[in-house]
Protein backbone atom coordinates (compact mmCIF):
# COMPACT_ATOMS: atom_id res chain seq x y z
CA UNK A 1 0.00 0.00 0.00
CA UNK A 2 1.31 3.42 -0.95
CA UNK A 3 -0.14 5.31 2.01
CA UNK A 4 0.39 4.18 5.59
CA UNK A 5 -0.07 5.72 9.01
CA UNK A 6 -2.64 7.97 10.58
CA UNK A 7 -5.08 9.41 8.01
CA UNK A 8 -5.17 12.86 9.62
CA UNK A 9 -1.37 13.10 9.51
CA UNK A 10 -1.32 11.99 5.86
CA UNK A 11 -3.89 14.66 5.02
CA UNK A 12 -1.82 17.29 6.84
CA UNK A 13 1.25 16.24 4.84
CA UNK A 14 -0.73 16.47 1.61
CA UNK A 15 -1.79 19.97 2.61
CA UNK A 16 1.86 20.83 3.33
CA UNK A 17 2.77 19.78 -0.22
CA UNK A 18 -0.12 21.82 -1.60
CA UNK A 19 1.06 24.80 0.45
CA UNK A 20 4.57 24.39 -0.98
CA UNK A 21 3.20 24.45 -4.56
CA UNK A 22 0.92 27.38 -3.73
CA UNK A 23 3.92 29.30 -2.40
CA UNK A 24 5.71 28.73 -5.71
CA UNK A 25 2.68 29.69 -7.79
CA UNK A 26 1.98 32.80 -5.71
CA UNK A 27 5.69 33.64 -5.55
CA UNK A 28 5.22 34.01 -1.81
CA UNK A 29 8.32 33.68 0.34
CA UNK A 30 6.11 33.64 3.45
CA UNK A 31 3.93 30.76 2.23
CA UNK A 32 6.76 28.74 0.70
CA UNK A 33 9.14 29.32 3.60
CA UNK A 34 6.54 28.19 6.14
CA UNK A 35 6.82 24.60 4.89
CA UNK A 36 10.39 24.05 6.12
CA UNK A 37 11.72 22.96 9.53
CA UNK A 38 14.37 25.23 11.05
CA UNK A 39 17.16 22.64 10.57
CA UNK A 40 15.97 21.33 7.20
CA UNK A 41 18.03 20.36 4.15
CA UNK A 42 17.15 20.98 0.49
CA UNK A 43 18.95 18.88 -2.13
CA UNK A 44 18.31 20.65 -5.41
CA UNK A 45 20.92 18.79 -7.45
CA UNK A 46 19.85 20.31 -10.79
CA UNK A 47 20.97 23.80 -9.74
CA UNK A 48 24.72 24.37 -9.32
CA UNK A 49 25.44 25.65 -5.81
CA UNK A 50 22.19 24.29 -4.40
CA UNK A 51 23.12 20.61 -4.25
CA UNK A 52 22.76 20.73 -0.46
CA UNK A 53 21.37 23.82 1.22
CA UNK A 54 21.20 23.53 5.01
CA UNK A 55 18.85 25.46 7.29
CA UNK A 56 15.50 27.12 6.60
CA UNK A 57 16.98 30.63 6.35
CA UNK A 58 19.53 29.54 3.73
CA UNK A 59 16.91 27.53 1.83
CA UNK A 60 14.51 30.47 1.70
CA UNK A 61 17.27 32.87 0.67
CA UNK A 62 18.36 30.53 -2.15
CA UNK A 63 14.75 30.14 -3.32
CA UNK A 64 14.21 33.91 -3.36
CA UNK A 65 17.35 34.40 -5.45
CA UNK A 66 16.33 31.62 -7.85
CA UNK A 67 12.83 33.01 -8.32
CA UNK A 68 14.25 36.30 -9.66
CA UNK A 69 15.36 34.34 -12.76
CA UNK A 70 11.77 33.48 -13.66
CA UNK A 71 9.07 36.11 -14.32
CA UNK A 72 6.57 33.23 -14.44
CA UNK A 73 6.48 29.85 -12.70
CA UNK A 74 3.68 27.34 -12.26
CA UNK A 75 4.00 24.10 -10.28
CA UNK A 76 1.57 21.18 -10.03
CA UNK A 77 2.26 18.29 -7.66
CA UNK A 78 1.04 14.70 -7.48
CA UNK A 79 1.66 12.45 -4.49
CA UNK A 80 3.22 9.01 -4.98
CA UNK A 81 3.22 7.82 -1.38
CA UNK A 82 3.17 8.96 2.24
CA UNK A 83 4.37 6.76 5.12
CA UNK A 84 3.77 8.13 8.62
CA UNK A 85 5.44 6.69 11.72
CA UNK A 86 4.65 8.75 14.80
CA UNK A 87 6.09 12.24 14.39
CA UNK A 88 8.18 11.42 11.33
CA UNK A 89 7.23 10.51 7.79
CA UNK A 90 8.63 9.85 4.34
CA UNK A 91 6.93 10.74 1.09
CA UNK A 92 7.41 10.93 -2.65
CA UNK A 93 5.80 13.45 -4.97
CA UNK A 94 6.04 14.30 -8.64
CA UNK A 95 6.09 17.80 -10.09
CA UNK A 96 5.21 19.30 -13.43
CA UNK A 97 6.34 22.87 -13.86
CA UNK A 98 6.25 25.59 -16.46
CA UNK A 99 8.72 28.42 -16.07
CA UNK A 100 9.64 31.35 -18.27
CA UNK A 101 13.15 32.73 -17.98
CA UNK A 102 14.07 36.42 -18.27
CA UNK A 103 14.97 35.96 -21.96
CA UNK A 104 11.59 34.35 -22.71
CA UNK A 105 12.85 30.75 -22.82
CA UNK A 106 10.18 28.26 -21.77
CA UNK A 107 11.19 25.48 -19.36
CA UNK A 108 8.91 22.49 -18.66
CA UNK A 109 10.69 20.26 -16.14
CA UNK A 110 9.18 17.13 -14.62
CA UNK A 111 10.65 15.93 -11.38
CA UNK A 112 10.46 13.87 -8.24
CA UNK A 113 10.78 14.92 -4.61
CA UNK A 114 11.81 12.37 -2.00
CA UNK A 115 10.97 13.80 1.39
CA UNK A 116 11.64 13.30 5.06
CA UNK A 117 9.12 15.12 7.24
CA UNK A 118 8.80 15.92 10.92
CA UNK A 119 5.85 16.93 13.04
CA UNK A 120 6.71 19.81 15.39
CA UNK A 121 4.10 21.27 17.74
CA UNK A 122 1.33 19.61 15.74
CA UNK A 123 2.56 20.93 12.36
CA UNK A 124 4.17 18.84 9.62
CA UNK A 125 7.27 20.37 8.02
CA UNK A 126 9.87 19.32 5.49
CA UNK A 127 13.03 18.07 7.19
CA UNK A 128 14.73 17.09 3.92
CA UNK A 129 13.60 17.47 0.30
CA UNK A 130 15.63 15.90 -2.46
CA UNK A 131 14.70 16.83 -6.01
CA UNK A 132 15.54 14.59 -8.96
CA UNK A 133 14.89 15.69 -12.52
CA UNK A 134 12.93 13.10 -14.49
CA UNK A 135 12.57 14.99 -17.77
CA UNK A 136 13.34 18.41 -19.15
CA UNK A 137 15.43 21.24 -17.84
Amino acid sequence: MSFTGNFEDRLMIRELMDTYADGVNQRSTEIWGSTWAEDSVWNLTVVPGMEEVIGRDNIVKGWEQSMTLFPFVFMAMTIGYIHVTGNTATARSYTAEVAVMQDGTDLRPRGQYDDELVKIDGQWLFKRRKFTSLHGE
